[in-house]
This record gives C-alpha cells, sequence and structure tokens, in this order.
C-alpha cells in the first residue's frame, strides 16, 4: 500500500480545486482552494481554522482580518511540496473547518471560546493548522492540545517575547500568552524555544523572567550569522520527539518581508529564512499549528499574506507527512500481526 492510501486506510484524501479547470481567482477562498470541513464528512487529519479576534492588540488593530486575507493568498498555493517533496493534500485530508467566532468585546469569553472549539475540533482526532488574530489565541490553543498530549513542545517564532505579565492589569493579551501557558503548566519547560526575537525591552528583568521560565531564545541575529541549517539542527536537538506546538507571530519576519502586522520590529528574518528552519523540522511531532498577527489593513501588495500562507502551508507539509508516516506505520504493524 502506498504512504498516500496508508495515510487514508485505502481511501484517497479529497484535495484542492483543479486549478487547470476552474481559475485560481474564482470560487470560494477556502485555505489552499481545499475542502470545508463540512465536505468531507465533518472528520480531517488537519482542520485549518481561523480565530477573527484582534481585542488583546497592544498597538495596531486588524489581524481579525488576518485569516481571511492569508486564504485568499493560498489561492496560489500549488499541491506538490518540492522543498519537502511531498504532496500534503493527498498524504492527508486537510480541510477548512471556517471560523471560530468570538466576542469581541470580551477577552475572557473569547478565550474560552476558541478553547472549547479547538477541544471540539481536537476531540475528532485532528491536528490544527490556525489562521489567527492576534497571539492572544495561542493561549486557549495550548490549553486544548495539552489536554490530549501533556504538556508540549513550543517553538514560537515572533520578535517578542510575549511572556510579560500584564497589560493596563489584564492578564489575557497577545504579549502574555506564553507566561499564563508556563504558570498554567501546559507546557515542555526542557522543550522551549523563542525564534526570530529582536529589538528593545521594558528591561533586562525581561530576559531574566523568560529564562526562568525555560525559554531558549534564537534572535533574528543569530539566525543571520549562523545559518539555518544549524540553527533547525539546534532547535530539532531541543525539541526531540516530544509533541510539539508551533506558533508563529508574522512579525518575526523583517518589516519587508510582512509590513501587515500590528508590531513591526526592524532586523527581522527573511521569509526564506523562516521557510528553511520549518522545514528543517521534518522530523519532529508537530501536533498543531497557528500562524497569526497578519493585519491586511498595512500590507502592501499582501507581501505578509502571502508569506503567511506559505508558513502555514510549510506546517501543514510537515503535519501531513507525520500522520502519513504513523498510520502506514500502523498498517505495516497490522501486517506483521497477522502473519504471525
Amino acid at each position: 500500500m502506498s504512504i498516500e492510501n496508508a495515510a487514508t486506510g485505502g481511501s484517497h484524501p479529497r484535495g484542492p480545486v483543479d486549478s487547470s479547470r476552474v481559475p485560481r481567482y474564482a470560487g470560494p477562498a477556502t485555505f489552499a482552494r481545499l475542502p470545508r470541513l463540512d465536505e468531507v464528512g465533518g472528520r480531517a487529519d488537519v482542520a485549518v481554522v481561523g480565530v477573527p479576534f484582534d481585542s488583546g492588540v497592544s498597538y495596531r488593530p486588524g489581524a481579525r482580518f488576518g485569516g481571511n486575507a492569508i486564504r485568499e493568498a493560498s489561492r496560489l498555493l500549488r499541491p506538490y511540496n518540492p522543498a519537502q517533496d511531498a504532496s500534503p493534500f493527498a498524504l492527508a485530508q486537510v480541510a477548512d473547518g471556517g471560523d471560530i467566532a468570538v466576542n469581541p468585546f470580551d477577552i475572557n469569553e473569547a478565550v474560552e471560546t476558541v478553547e472549547a472549539a479547538a477541544d471540539e475540533l481536537l476531540g475528532t482526532g485532528a491536528r490544527l493548522m490556525t489562521l489567527g488574530g492576534d497571539h492572544t489565541i495561542a493561549l486557549p490553543l495550548l490549553r486544548s492540545v495539552a489536554k490530549r498530549h501533556g504538556p508540549v513542545a513550543l517553538l514560537h517564532f515572533d520578535a517578542h517575547l510575549d511572556t510579560w505579565d500584564t497589560y493596563f492589569g489584564a492578564e489575557y493579551t497577545h504579549g502574555t500568552p506564553f507566561r499564563r501557558a508556563v504558570e498554567e503548566g501546559i507546557l515542555d519547560t526542557e522543550a522551549l524555544s523563542h525564534v526570530g526575537t529582536r529589538g528593545p525591552l521594558y528591561g533586562k528583568q525581561d530576559l531574566d523572567d523568560d529564562a526562568r521560565m525555560g525559554f531558549g531564545i534564537v534572535t533574528s541575529a543569530d539566525v543571520m550569522r549562523r545559518g539555518v541549517d544549524e540553527v533547525a539542527d539546534q532547535l530539532r536537538q531541543r525539541i526531540g520527539d516530544r509533541p510539539l506546538y508551533i506558533s508563529v507571530d508574522i512579525d518575526c519576519l523583517d518589516p519587508a518581508h510582512a509590513p501587515g502586522t500590528g508590531t513591526p520590529e526592524a532586523g527581522g528574518m527573511t521569509s526564506r529564512e523562516l521557510l528553511e528552519i520549518l522545514r528543517g523540522l521534518a522530523s519532529c511531532n508537530l501536533v498543531s499549528a497557528d500562524v497569526v498577527e497578519v493585519a491586511p489593513a498595512y500590507d502592501h501588495a499582501e507581501i505578509t499574506s502571502v508569506a503567511a500562507s506559505h508558513t502555514a502551508y510549510e506546517l501543514t507539509t510537515l503535519m501531513s507527512r507525520r500522520i502519513a508516516g504513523e498510520k502506514a506505520a500502523k498498517v505495516k504493524a497490522a501486517k506483521a500481526k497477522a502473519v504471525k
């Protein structure tokens, strides 16, 4: 049985619309022109969901429109990923689950809503590829993932630490999710790292607090000096085969590559560097991921949305490859048992 068939127990996943028959600019803008979740019986190996929420931002709003901007940009994605030598939508059933509707006026309620919706989707056996939205949503997503896997490893791609305590006395904002996650015991503190951080801080105490929580730091300057292969190797060693969650704030990229975001910082990674680091994590056990902080109102010629769509595509490919490998291993084990 081929790995494609093994991934779905003998049936082929339903893939994207054929762009040789339907122009890319026509039809509904699901992620990568994939089927909706209800079109595949409400079950998928990877569910792509949007969270149109930006009430947790501390500077420029607009990320509530990020998910749909990423979907529009993803019309240009194609079904074969040569960088990973994989056809992700043939290896696993990937479907667009639409948006999680959250209260824009009550952050606490919004966090609860995202967690409940993620619980429901993960309960079907799916992994989540979430399109934000601001970074506040990472906390409820991590809560839900940890219910299934226990404390998870985290790779956090961002210009900022997002481990601050409060803003204006508020505990749940886009700058606090990972401090809350450490406090709640839902992260594996032996396997945490920021990637792409840079720029001024409130004080050296920010770094001291961050280190006490267990985070390693790979700055954007580290990526430039050491190169993507060395960085990816370091991250793989830190993570091992632990269940891994990857959270990508698009402002990890330099504003030249991602102008459409709420809190841009000079000196960031290129989109090529980000994609290559992600591709270098193919051996990791990626259980879910998010791409957040895309604010299309500040995006020139969809530069940010295109980068975000390709980032989500690489993450989806990583998950699809892992799923296919696990299902193929189960089929092989079942056959070996039957022979005995």
